[in-house]
């Protein structure tokens, strides 16, 4: 099979570190950047592709296979349907959308067009995580009764130069718990409520700098996650997991926590603690290390994307499954400002509102 032609929309972090596998890989090559930023000029002359400042002159003007899209989360949608009705196959990164309307158009518009989204929730494509569902799926830990996640991080004040990341829609909810909800979602089942509160009395800006809130899942799992860009600690999955050692410190301390009828799991360090023979807080209870091999998340993702292309895979995360992690993302939000329980159906609807407020 010929390289497969692709495009990058959005030169940010993440969109250099997807420039940087495309480099990588034997299976595709970068064609073109858009991005209106002063920087993106010289991205584009380093690595020698040309730049377009309007992506819909890229999408017309050169020829592509598959784009990546790296944009701010409110022009993922619009981004996404463009390059749909152009036929060509999407790697959106996460959020989706800002917005549950908009993500359920871009969904349909994908079933309905035959072109596939891609949806970047790339954690899926770690071999821990898939070691870690194949555990749960397994049985080894028993019935899953409650789950602990930590996603505490320090973002530097340059993080926030980019305006996006201090108004409605940029904060660490749709940016980092995101990720943590997918993994519930994807290890443990569907999320069936949600209570919430936020702050931002530390940045003082507009969206939220903490967050705690508690889900309740379908099997009777609760769950509870704790948010923080304004906390200075190890305990987030980008210091623990080295998914990106370039851009993070790497600590590897557990951070997420699985806890079963009979064992427990904790990521991510693998670590498998179950009893031998009678159960109970007065028995010894011995761990053991899943084994795992490494893998680039990030090259793995990529390559999944160019089976999607070619028609070999069908998406990990589709538009679908996407706009039901961000259904529950935006109960949460809501659960916050209500300072409700907000439930959510299995159709990824929730009934208190499909906006950020």
């Amino acid at each position: 099979m010929s390289e497969i032609s692709i495009a990058v929309i959005g030169a940010g972090v993440i969109g250099k570190r997807h420039m940087q596998e495309i480099a990588n890989s034997d299976q595709c090559k970068l064609v073109g950047i858009a991005d209106p930023s002063p920087e993106a000029e010289h991205q584009a002359a380093t690595l020698g592709v040309p730049l377009y400042k309007d992506y819909r002159k890229l999408l017309d003007t050169q020829h592509v296979d598959a784009v990546i899209v790296c944009t701010p989360n409110s022009t993922h949608v619009e981004v996404g349907m463009a390059c749909i009705e152009r036929g060509i196959p999407v790697l959106v990164e996460k959020p989706i959308s800002d917005d549950l309307a908009s993500a359920r158009t871009l969904a349909e518009a994908s079933r309905t067009a035959r072109v596939p989204v891609l949806v970047g929730h790339h954690r899926r494509h770690n071999p821990m995580v898939r070691a870690a569902k194949n555990a749960i799926d397994e049985g080894r830990i028993g019935k899953l009764v409650a789950v602990n996640i930590m996603c505490l991080v320090y973002k530097p004040d340059a993080y926030f130069a980019v305006p996006w990341r201090r108004h409605t829609g940029g904060g660490p909810i749709l940016i980092n718990m995101i990720h943590e909800i997918d993994l519930i979602r994807h290890l443990c089942g569907d999320i069936v409520s949600v209570q919430a509160v936020a702050s931002n009395k530390t940045r003082a800006n507009e969206v939220e700098d903490s967050a705690a809130c508690t889900l309740e899942l379908d099997n009777g799992t609760v769950a509870n996650i704790s948010l923080s860009d304004t906390a200075a600690t190890p305990w987030s999955w980008d210091t623990a997991a080295g998914e990106d050692r370039q851009l993070f410190d790497y600590r590897p301390v557990p951070t997420h926590f699985f806890a079963g009828t009979d064992g427990s799991l904790s990521l991510p360090d693998r670590t498998l603690w179950s009893y031998d023979g009678e159960k109970g807080r007065h028995r010894p209870i011995r761990d053991q290390l899943i084994p795992m091999e490494e893998e680039n998340v990030y090259a793995n993702q990529l390559r999944h994307f160019v089976d999607v292309i070619s028609g070999a895979a069908e998406p990990l995360i589709s538009a679908d499954d996407a706009a039901r992690t961000l259904a529950t993302t935006l109960a949460v939000v809501e659960a916050a400002r209500t300072r409700r329980k907000v439930d959510i159906t299995l159709d990824a609807r929730f009934r208190a509102s499909d906006t950020i407020a």
